[in-house]
């Protein structure tokens, strides 16, 4: 007899896992109403605002995964491709119980303005799959990459979409991406995607590149509004693998984190863990699964404060650091934001909705922007695909430094755009990336 089929399913959680539920514009919306306001400061012209504010392609499929029980599972799959006029389409594919299209659109339309302000040439890209891997044995996770794979693979490839790890994947699903891929097409392909381990194609640097990056942003972001690390206080939302090396990079340069917020499944909900006179992360690593959830018990042992997950909000710090989902900083709750906040680095894709950034820079905080602020690791990505290309891999001491040499000249060129237009960083950032981006669809002709 045939094993048993169910239906479509996400998994046992089907909540959006956020830290407090709010009342605001999706993220499509959301990154929609930017782009029209910067289509508008450009004076865009009617055809090319019509091009870039959608997805050039969008993909769905299903895929099917025998169980370790014997049942099959149909698990969906979304990957959007929003532009690709400077370059292939790039972008992570995550694994998300409440994942949808919406969001997805979202955070393709932010990968391509990443790479643009970056100057990479690289377009944006995203992909889901709507599952929960705290809940499918090893066995379960390979079997669901290598089928995905097989259902994208006349859509992904080196010189097509590159895609890489994001929410709750990992090294080796991209080993499993990629073996997949290498045996559809009967070929090495170590370009076809990134984030892969060290020594089997990966890049030295990889893991830490996106939360090196943010300090990379908040060490110069700092200088200009003369606040020294040694006298910045931070608190961070999410404790994954970029809160985990932004931390510690921040600790390593002087400064005090005092509190980490992060989500723990079991009871469905968010916990900030502070300590005043500052975190040792690495010693609060030691008490995180791989997934960023900090045992409750083992960090009240430690002699942390546990307080309930919106606190990270509002502690009296001189930075705040969302390193989690999406729209976290809200019009709802930006207004419990203390006083003392100078700073908001989003290390996140998204994490401050527009009506908040603006109440917020009406405070005069400065709000360094996601497609700046969290690009260490496409940036990072970017240089693992030339090694791959290449077959010629650089040391961790060389990645680091291409990396900060970019990111600082990035920063650079968004700061002189603030200046020179008398805008904020997230305009000027916005401006610079779409500038390029329809410059390269008009000079392909393609509007």
């Amino acid at each position: 007899m045939a094993a048993e089929v169910t239906a479509i399913v996400s998994s046992p959680l089907s909540a959006i896992e956020t830290f407090e539920s709010t009342h605001v514009k999706t993220p499509w919306a959301e990154a929609q109403a930017q782009f029209d306001r910067t289509a508008g400061m450009l004076d865009l012209e009617p055809g090319t605002r019509a091009l870039l504010r959608s997805p050039l392609r969008e993909l769905r499929v299903l895929v099917p995964v025998r169980m370790d029980d014997g049942t099959t599972q149909v698990f969906e799959g979304i990957r959007v491709q929003h532009n690709d006029a400077r370059g292939p389409f790039k972008g992570g594919i995550r694994f998300h119980p409440s994942a949808d299209a919406d969001d997805v659109r979202a955070l393709a339309m932010l990968m391509t303005w990443k790479c643009a302000v970056l100057d990479l040439p690289l377009g944006g890209a995203k992909g889901a799959i709507v599952c929960d891997p705290r809940a499918l044995t090893r066995g379960e996770q390979e079997r669901l990459c290598r089928g995905w794979v097989r259902q994208m693979a006349r859509s992904l490839g080196p010189t097509i979409d590159v895609p890489a790890p994001d929410m709750m994947t990992s090294a080796q699903h991209m080993l499993w991406m990629l073996d997949e891929f290498e045996r559809i097409h009967g070929a090495k392909a170590p370009a076809f995607i990134t984030g892969k381990p060290v020594g089997l194609g990966g890049s030295e640097g990889r893991a830490e590149a996106t939360g090196y990056g943010v300090v990379t942003v908040l060490l110069d972001a700092l200088k200009s509004i003369g606040l020294v690390p040694s006298a910045a206080r931070a608190s961070i939302q999410g404790f994954g693998n970029v809160a985990q090396h932004a931390a510690r990079r921040f600790v390593g340069a002087g400064g005090t984190v005092i509190a980490v917020a992060s989500w723990d499944p079991v009871s469905r909900q968010g916990y900030t863990y502070r300590k005043p006179g500052g975190i040792n992360p690495d010693e609060l690593r030691a008490l995180t699964d791989r997934f960023g959830t900090i045992d409750r018990a083992a960090a009240a042992r430690r002699g942390y404060d546990v307080l309930p997950g919106s606190a990270w909000l509002e502690q009296e710090v001189d930075l705040l650091i969302p390193a989690a989902l999406e729209q976290q900083i809200t019009l709802n709750n930006a207004p419990r934001i203390h006083g003392r906040v100078r700073m908001v680095v989003e290390a996140a894709n998204g994490p401050t909705t527009a009506d908040a950034a603006r109440l917020l820079e009406e405070r005069g905080v400065v709000i360094v922007p996601d497609i700046i602020a969290n690009a260490g690791g496409v940036t990072c990505s970017y240089f693992e695909q030339v090694q791959g290309q290449a077959n010629y891999y650089w040391d961790r001491a060389d990645v680091l430094a291409k990396l900060e040499a970019r990111m600082t000249a990035a920063f650079a060129d968004v700061q002189d755009r603030a200046s020179r237009d008398q805008v904020s960083l997230r305009d000027a950032a916005s401006l610079i990336a779409v500038e390029r981006v329809a410059r390269a669809c008009r000079e392909r002709g393609w509007v």
